[in-house]
């Protein structure tokens, strides 16, 4: 008797050279950040309103639900493939979610960049040649300890001297008050928030957005196109 094996999925990679991007990998990476702004901005609305709640009863807690902030950089890695293209979405998203204000200022874009920075080290592990659910979720949760440092570690206040730290003087470290157990479960609950509502959100949404063939000039598209055809 003979059995067929279903051929192991494979991870398309985008073509050589990884920094040769292509106009509409900018611009794809450009539209999703925007796009993700928007839900950033919204989400942010929906955080100071009934999430913010948390913090009458177990203020760590509110970590559980910063993962859709993070998504931008899990989405544009898995859809480019490229190096930076985690960070540039993200960033692009929190540029975009700053337009029609936030409380938080540009304390934003730091965010932006340090959430997306996390994402784009995840990628890097895998040396841009893996992109399923597992390293959208290393994504996810990589995205949450360089922002977590910037919650709740306090910055110089000489550092408002500096143009480029002054945001950091100025903004950020809002719970650096904390005692070190609450920290340290605001790192726990941020990684589960990352890993879920980022990492295994994002990789949905891509395969959403492959399936309905609006990826097809990048590899998550492919691959759809190659599982269909076995």
């Amino acid at each position: 008797m003979t059995t067929t094996e279903a051929p192991a999925r494979r991870h398309l990679t985008a073509t050589r050279p990884l920094m040769g991007w292509r106009t509409v990998d900018i611009l794809t990476v450009a539209f999703l950040g925007a796009a993700l702004g928007v839900v950033f901005w919204g989400w942010g609305v929906v955080y100071n309103g009934p999430v913010t709640a948390l913090k009458i009863g177990y203020a760590p807690l509110m970590g559980l639900f910063v993962g859709p902030w993070f998504l931008a950089g899990v989405v544009g890695g898995l859809v480019v493939r490229r190096p930076g293209a985690a960070l540039f979405a993200e960033v692009v998203a929190a540029l975009v979610s700053m337009i029609p204000g936030t409380e938080w200022g540009a304390t934003v874009l730091v965010s932006g960049i340090l959430q997306g920075l996390g994402a784009e080290l995840a990628f890097a592990i895998f040396g841009y040649r893996l992109f399923g659910v597992g390293a959208a979720m290393l994504a996810g949760l990589l995205s949450a300890p360089f922002e977590w440092l910037f919650e709740t570690m306090s910055f110089p206040a000489s550092w408002a001297e500096v143009p480029v730290l002054s945001v950091l003087a100025d903004g950020g470290g809002w719970y650096a008050e904390w005692v070190w157990r609450d920290k340290l479960v605001y790192l726990l609950t941020m990684g589960i928030s990352g890993i879920v509502l980022a990492g295994v959100v994002g990789w949905l949404l891509v395969r959403a957005l492959a399936a309905a063939g609006a990826l097809a000039a990048f590899p998550a598209g492919q691959e759809r196109q190659e599982s269909r055809a076995v």
